[in-house]
């Protein structure tokens, strides 16, 4: 008797009036966002424009639904195409059966449709990714737990999964959750690149690579451990032969790349700094503006000087005082003064005159 172990749900389906709410579906979708929210994180870090992983994701996630539902299909095809069966259950993805192979490999391709739209090198975006992938591989493995399905061998560990329903005909047990394994598993993938990142500066998609190669190590060892009908080829199921050679591709990749083209990009999309160069440079007109509007306030202006005042002598001998101004109006009360000043000389001569005539008379 089991002293403790994992229940399952009693069914994976909640109702919202005629709308169905499947676990396995919502579990796929918090993944999504997941990974966008870390890629994006992470995107904006090396340098790229927030939103820019969003926008790629609009591309890679359907192609990615679709692929990992093919890879599934194909091969696993009795399950949809053989007699008995029915075909149309191939295209009902939210009941499970999704393939991390194909999901990968067509959601590739849509990654670089997206990119090839933003001119961004397709490396650097799945460098940026590759965390957030593994974490939402790890939240959508969740899913399995409310299918009730790809589990391992029967086991009676405290930790043992309890099947009350499986879908894939097993007898109610305890079993090794297979999918458990694979979500921890993948977290520490995460953990691992987000390190490896940042202690190593990968680029060229290396990161990517180190994310492919460890997610491949580990799910050869628990696929070694599930039960659930599979193809072999020379004993090992085909997922196991999958991992392996996935897994010698990713490390031909790392240590290639390392050594053509050593090193992290310097710019992952261009003209993201654009606007911050712009912004900046206004800031700096602004200061200087400002700098200039406090040193003119600081200065005395024009009509605020003191007044030079001059003494010029009349030729009647009679100083007359002139106010020279910097200013206009200095220069106009120059010319008046000017104008009173010959004025005065002028009635000077007239007075002499006068003065002098008797005197000329009495001489004569």
């Amino acid at each position: 008797m089991e002293l403790a172990y994992i229940p399952s749900p009693s069914r994976g389906v909640l109702y919202l009036g005629p709308v169905p709410l499947r676990g396995y579906a919502f579990c796929i979708i918090i993944g999504v966002f997941v990974a966008v929210w870390l890629g994006n994180k992470r995107w904006v870090a090396r340098g790229g424009r927030a939103g820019t992983v969003a926008d790629i994701a609009v591309w890679a996630v359907p192609f990615g639904l679709i692929g990992g539902r093919l890879y599934h299909v194909i091969t696993d095809y009795e399950l949809y195409f053989s007699e008995g069966r029915d075909w149309v259950d191939a295209f009902k993805v939210w009941e499970g059966g999704l393939g991390i192979w194909g999901a990968i490999a067509l959601g590739a391709v849509g990654a670089w449709i997206g990119c090839r739209r933003r001119g961004i090198p397709l490396p650097a975006y799945a460098d940026a990714v590759a965390p957030g992938i593994a974490l939402a591989q790890a939240i959508g493995r969740w899913g399995n737990w409310f299918n009730q399905e790809l589990y391992g061998r029967p086991t009676d560990l405290p930790w043992a999964l309890e099947i009350t329903s499986s879908t894939d005909g097993r007898m109610p047990g305890t079993y090794h959750p297979t999918f458990l394994y694979e979500s921890l598993w993948c977290i520490g993938v995460a953990v691992l690149v987000i390190w490896a990142d940042r202690r190593f500066r990968l680029g060229h998609g290396r990161a990517f690579a180190l994310y492919v190669a460890a997610y491949c190590a580990g799910r050869f060892w628990i696929e070694y451990m599930r039960v659930d009908d599979a193809h072999r080829i020379l004993g090992l199921r085909l997922n196991n032969w999958t991992a392996l050679f996935v897994f010698v591709l990713a490390v031909i990749y790392i240590v290639l790349s390392a050594r053509k083209r050593p090193g992290r990009e310097e710019i992952v999309e261009p003209g993201a700094g654009d606007g911050d160069d712009d912004s900046t440079a206004l800031k700096k007109d602004a200061d200087t503006e400002s700098e200039k509007t406090a040193e003119a306030a600081d200065k005395p202006s024009d009509s605020e000087k003191p007044a030079k005042t001059t003494e010029k002598k009349s030729e009647s001998g009679k100083p007359a005082k002139t106010v020279e101004k910097p200013s206009d109006s200095g220069k106009s009360a120059d010319k008046a003064s000017g104008t009173t000043e010959e004025k005065t000389d002028e009635k000077d001569e007239k007075d002499a005159k006068v003065s002098d005539a008797p005197q000329a008379a009495e001489k004569s």
